[in-house]
């Protein structure tokens, strides 16, 4: 049969209610994606995966805090785009319609955080989609006083806290995943003062802490931090078995293979599944991801592809990996956080949690590509090491009044269990990994 036309065929199984909106509907965030216009997208505030079709023209836009993953199926009548949040889904899809012969994971791809992305359904040859950026950062305008900056900073985060608040029934309990650290101190502290200041009950909250087998410095660095403000009453700690901790799980729930996003998600799962175990009604959840990111706090001697010169050089380098043009940008997971935030935002999702990172929105983003890293630093490792936990305690301090003990920086997989444990659980390579994704869909 000869087709005259192609008739385009878009499936949309994305959850419009698992966006969080913060200034506008879902439907006036779809017309703007739609108007392809990036100063438009730019204003919708919030975490949000949404996509629009006019005719055989699809534009797509996502934050970090949501994914977005497509796969371009081949019908005689025409090309038919399925839309989701997950591999699995797309699959599934697939399946059901007889269309699975075409499908491989590493064929779905994923829609790159703050960018638009463009496809047109108009059949063989597919053109490549067109991304244009809606989040460009001004980099390096903010002044060089430290106070200055932890004050627009936190100021940035508190203010997406706030929106966050006025989105929650007011008598929906909030649990915070908690370690301590700075990144999560800082949230619980935020979250904390904006119940006092809205009259709201600060009863609502719980720091939920995880602990494997009663092991883990994790748990006595949330204990010695709320003690310090009296507020170690809101502590939790789950003791979770070591024997219940799962890498095939993870992977089959994260959908990646990545060794340090599989071991930071393993813990993740641990914590929301006992959350959900003890508290079957619970929802809401707040998380410090993107909280080292945004402040450029990672080992860079433990990277061989990073230098300081090109983490500091290039704008929203752990955001974004080398950006949608570079050679080493994965068309099938896009890079840097928006790729690993899966990593906390899957494990919560997949337990009826619905999860919000604040550092992860482009508000809050914007102003730390502000900061003026190299003037800062004057290229020297230890001095960007330090630069995270003094600005965000001094914009605590004006915000909120409060002094923030600041502990050394901890992976969050590696403060739930001993070093031996660890071992024990990750013993195995990266390619271990990728096999046992692979193996779900043989």
């Amino acid at each position: 049969m000869v087709h005259d036309q192609y008739v385009e065929r878009l499936v949309n199984l994305l959850d419009s209610q698992a966006n969080l909106l913060f200034n506008m509907t879902f439907e006036e965030a779809t017309e703007r994606v739609g108007s392809g216009s990036p100063e438009r997208v730019r204003e919708i505030a919030g975490q949000f995966a949404i996509v629009h079709k006019d005719g055989t023209l699809i534009r797509m836009a996502r934050s970090i805090g949501r994914p977005m993953r497509f796969f371009l199926a081949k019908r005689a009548e025409g090309p038919c785009l399925v839309i989701a949040e997950r591999i699995d889904e797309i699959y599934a899809y697939l399946k059901n319609e007889g269309l699975d012969d075409q499908f491989h994971p590493s064929y779905t791809r994923m829609v790159p955080a703050h960018h638009i992305l463009e496809l047109q359904l108009i059949g063989c040859p597919d053109p490549n989609p067109k991304t244009t950026r809606f989040l460009n950062p001004n980099r390096n305008c903010l002044s060089n006083q430290l106070d200055e900056i932890g004050n627009e900073y936190i100021s940035a985060v508190y203010k997406e806290i706030n929106k966050w608040l006025d989105a929650i029934p007011p008598q929906e309990p909030l649990g915070v995943l908690f370690s301590g650290g700075v990144d999560s101190g800082a949230l619980f502290i935020l979250l904390y003062h904006a119940l006092i200041t809205r009259n709201e009950s600060p009863s609502r909250m719980k720091a939920f802490t995880l602990s494997i087998d009663g092991e883990g410095t994790d748990c006595q660095q949330a204990l010695q931090f709320l003690e310090q403000m009296n507020l170690s009453f809101f502590l939790e700690v789950l003791e979770v078995p070591q024997s219940s901790l799962h890498y095939e799980e993870t992977i089959k729930v994260v959908e990646d293979y990545k060794q340090l996003d599989v071991q930071a998600a393993t813990m993740t799962y641990a914590l929301c599944r006992k959350i959900r175990e003890l508290y079957p009604r619970w929802k809401y959840l707040i998380d410090g991801d993107g909280g080292d990111e945004n402040l450029k706090d990672y080992p860079i001697e433990a990277n061989p592809e990073l230098t300081i010169r090109s983490v500091l050089n290039n704008t929203m380098l752990y955001q974004e990996g080398w950006g949608v043009n570079a050679v080493k940008h994965s068309l099938t997971y896009s890079g840097g956080q928006s790729r690993g935030h899966v990593r906390t935002y899957a494990p919560a999702r997949s337990l009826g949690f619905q999860g919000f990172s604040p550092y992860a929105l482009p508000n809050v983003i914007e102003i730390a590509e502000g900061i003026p890293y190299i003037e800062l630093t004057d290229w020297n490792h230890k001095k960007l090491y330090a630069l995270k936990g003094d600005i965000v305690c001094r914009g605590i301090k004006q915000i909120t009044g409060i002094s923030m003990p600041v502990y050394p920086k901890r992976r969050f997989q590696e403060g739930s269990l001993n070093n031996d444990s660890f071992q024990s659980v990750f013993a195995e390579p990266e390619s271990v990994y990728r096999q046992a994704l692979l193996s779900l869909y043989e």
